[in-house]
């Protein structure tokens, strides 16, 4: 059966990120479609109707929404080769834990540190610095998360790092200071092809990020 594989996306997205770099490190190839989320495309309305958000992923038509659980399919479909997820079930289990910990924590407290001002910030910002230390010290001396091997909890977290540069800028941060081994986690990471093609440019970012500040009234 031939693989039509198709990614409606937006590029500054950390978990669209996360399906880009797990369909690159399968070598499948895959038809890209970034979205205006101001304008959002029929096709991403039919094939996302629940919750109308990108990323969505469709696979001979049929669609898969959600990164983590796109990650996971495509880890299943595609299990021949560079296994995303461990083998063993509780070091699995432990994986899905912390990329579930990511989910539930980062998002809110990374947009607090580029998005609002005042004290709401500097709560936001103490609260985000605690959550890389807290994953810092899961990766301990370790590589990569899974200890040797790129895998589940790299990619869910490595689309951050697109953003870092302007959480420094807003946040007036010093990220690597705060957590180094995580920065060098970071740009071992940056040297996988599948993770350098998948981020794009934290200038670019940080253009998109002051933009979204002035739609906010925040500049």
């Amino acid at each position: 059966m031939a693989n039509e594989v198709i990614l409606l996306d937006f590029w500054p997205s950390m978990f669209g990120m996360r399906t880009r770099i797990a369909l690159r490190e399968k070598g499948i190839e895959f038809e890209y479609r970034d979205e205006d989320l101001w304008n959002k495309s029929p096709l991403l309305l039919e094939t996302n109707p629940v919750h109308k958000k990108i990323p969505v992923l469709i696979h001979n038509g049929k669609p898969v929404c959600e990164s983590t659980i796109q990650v996971q399919y495509i880890d299943e479909v595609w299990s021949d080769k560079n296994p995303i997820l461990p083998s063993d079930p509780y070091q699995r289990a432990q994986a899905r834990f912390w990329v579930d910990f990511i989910d539930k924590k980062m998002y809110d407290a990374q947009r607090k540190v580029w998005g609002t001002k005042g004290e709401e910030q500097e709560t936001g910002k103490k609260e985000f610095i605690e959550l890389l230390k807290t994953l810092e010290s899961e990766l301990g001396e370790n590589t990569y998360f899974g200890g040797d091997d790129f895998g589940y909890v790299d990619i869910g977290l490595i689309g951050f790092y697109s953003w870092f540069h302007a959480y420094e800028k807003y946040g007036n941060l010093n990220i690597e200071s705060e957590c180094p081994k995580l920065i060098a986690w970071a740009k071992t990471c940056m040297q996988r092809e599948s993770v350098a093609k998948s981020l794009p440019d934290s200038e670019k970012v940080i253009e998109f990020v002051t933009e979204i500040r002035k739609k906010f009234m925040l500049e």
